[in-house]
């Protein structure tokens, strides 16, 4: 198994009646004037009944005008947007490069622009350097978006460098119920536990897994988990490496399994990189 994945759920008064009792009858009803008002209550109430008719009508009539995008089932899960032409060998932070590609999508994805010049950066990086692969960015999205929500778990943000901020760092793989158990590995040093490994970052590593395949891919001469740019293009190389063919259902379940080894992650990515394929949030 690459890495522990810790995905923790996030969970998300009429007024009172006024008091009448005590207060003497009416010594002369006015029952006609009550069946007056009973008529305009249902009269009222058939009215709204009517409207709330037209209105649902007049929304269906909007919907069938605006025809929803079905989303793709099989696998492996569409490329997308295709990526502009970019220099890969460009100093600094090549995958500014993307900033015109990331921006549209980032209103439609709600991904911020810094995370989707991460994911093509790395995608593009691939396609130079292992064209067999043929990963694409909605994959790594895909991934990203299971692991730490592109990078804003618990309040996280994506800096502007692709630094993010606070460290994102699951919980301790200490082998309780549904957890795996890896002692520590670094001794602390990246994922601040002396005991037991962690798996850290916006795309969730275990140190020992990042020390092997760990790269520096926004020029600042370190490999950083908590880069999304490293991180984005780490996972890409991981992944190429384990699956082979990335455009063939087989290499990309071999992949995706050897990621992280659940039938329920893998559709569970699968189903948001197809949404992200066709432009659809999720």
């Amino acid at each position: 198994m690459m890495d522990a994945v810790t995905r923790q759920a996030v969970t998300r008064s009429g007024a009172p009646r006024t008091n009448t009792a005590g207060m003497p009858p009416d010594p002369f009803p006015r029952r006609p004037r009550r069946r007056l008002r009973t008529f305009l209550v249902v009269t009222s109430a058939t009215l709204v009944a009517v409207a709330a008719v037209t209105v649902a009508s007049g929304l269906d009539e909007f919907d069938q005008r605006q025809p929803r995008i079905e989303i793709p089932e099989g696998i492996p899960p569409g490329p997308g947007a295709p990526l502009p032409p970019i220099d890969v060998d460009a100093p600094g932070r090549a995958a500014t490069q993307l900033a015109h590609w990331a921006a549209p999508l980032s209103d439609s994805l709600a991904i911020s622009p810094i995370a989707l010049e991460a994911y093509g950066y790395a995608a593009a990086v691939m396609a130079q350097s292992r064209p067999e692969c043929g990963i694409g960015w909605t994959t790594l999205a895909g991934i990203a978006a299971v692991e730490s929500k592109h990078g804003t778990h618990g309040g996280a943000r994506v800096g502007d460098d692709g630094l993010v901020s606070p460290p994102i760092r699951g919980i301790a793989l200490d082998g309780s119920p549904g957890v795996a158990e890896i002692p520590d590995t670094d001794g602390g040093a990246m994922d601040g536990d002396a005991t037991h490994d962690r798996a850290m970052g916006p795309l969730q590593f275990i140190p020992e897994t990042w020390k092997r395949w760990g790269v520096d891919a926004n020029g600042d001469g370190v490999a950083d988990p908590d880069s999304i740019d490293d991180a984005a293009l780490t996972a890409a190389r991981y992944l190429c490496a384990r699956g082979g063919d990335l455009t063939t259902e087989d290499g990309w379940r071999t992949a995706l399994m050897a990621y992280n080894l659940s039938g329920e992650y893998l559709l569970d990515v699968r189903d948001r990189a197809a949404a992200y394929s066709v432009g659809v949030r999720r």
